[in-house]
């Protein structure tokens, strides 16, 4: 574990989703200096098998952390969160913080009981999904939405500035059906484009994510592990990316939290070498 003035904070993602959480990171903890990696290349994981997600995953963490040592590792990525969490634990000594749908937060709202769930369809075919349900909305009617689709246009969005609502309304039209008044984003991409998505659906009185309490319990753990947890100051952003960095990433900096730190973002293109069929745990070769 490395200590410094400020922490370090190590995020993943498969794309640019986990942009949403940097950005609710950098609201509690400004101090803190910030790595983005984003696995673009293997982008979007919901479409790869679990076994193949892992091992980027795997690879990726390791890779960056040889070069960035960092203080704490978040999985920003929901479908990354719900398969590679535990190796990822065995085999880092630093705290690793994954993204869970805000199903308990979203239940307190609701006041139809109607609980919307917006997410990859990985993510909402998962287990660990109708136990949070089970565990915190059993007397609600939650409707699930899996869509890989709307990831997708949440990643061309980011590029070109604006995202067809029409072609979002007919992505939301089965989930609008059923009337909930409360919808949890369960992809980190989704809160990129929030405003679409309420266009879509207005009749939503909250969309709940999980980027606050993301963003808390990585203060929470920095104190209690480096005494980090809060401080002043302004942190760099350092955003690497396995093919090319998106475009528009740059504008969407330039107005977002994350990117106004630290003197303006270092953004690079790396090249992460695994062996599809050797075991897990090659860092890879990590080239600039």
């Amino acid at each position: 574990m490395m200590h410094q003035s400020c922490p370090r904070v190590l995020l993943f993602d498969s794309g640019i989703g986990g942009l949403s959480i940097a950005d609710a990171v950098r609201l509690r903890l400004p101090c803190a200096d910030m790595v983005y990696a984003g696995d673009n290349e293997g982008f979007p994981y919901g479409d790869l098998p679990e076994h193949e997600v892992v091992a980027r995953c795997v690879a990726l963490v390791e890779g960056a952390l040889a070069r960035w040592p960092c203080d704490l590792v978040v999985v920003a990525c929901n479908t990354a969160s719900t398969v590679v969490l535990p190796m990822l634990r065995s085999r880092l000594r630093l705290p690793v913080v994954g993204v869970v749908p805000a199903i308990k937060p979203a239940a307190a709202l609701s006041r139809n009981r109607r609980l919307g769930v917006l997410a990859t369809p990985a993510t909402v075919d998962r287990p660990y999904l109708a136990s949070l349900i089970d565990e915190y909305a059993a007397d609600c009617t939650v409707l699930r939405l899996g869509s890989s689709e709307l990831v997708r246009i949440a990643e061309t969005g980011l590029a070109q500035g604006w995202v067809d609502d029409e072609q979002v309304r007919a992505i939301l039209q089965p989930l609008a059906a059923g009337d909930p008044d409360t919808v949890v984003l369960g992809c980190t991409h989704f809160p990129l484009i929030r405003e679409a998505l309420a266009r879509a659906m207005p009749g939503v009185r909250h969309w709940v994510d999980s980027g606050d309490a993301i963003a808390r319990r990585v203060v929470q753990l920095l104190d209690e592990t480096t005494g980090d947890g809060a401080g002043t100051g302004q942190g760099s952003s350092t955003f690497l990316f396995t093919a090319e960095p998106p475009a528009g990433l740059r504008h969407w900096l330039e107005v977002s939290q994350t990117g106004t730190r630290g003197g303006g973002p270092q953004i690079s293109r790396v090249s992460l070498n695994t062996a599809r069929n050797s075991s897990i745990g090659s860092a890879g070769l990590w080239q600039q």
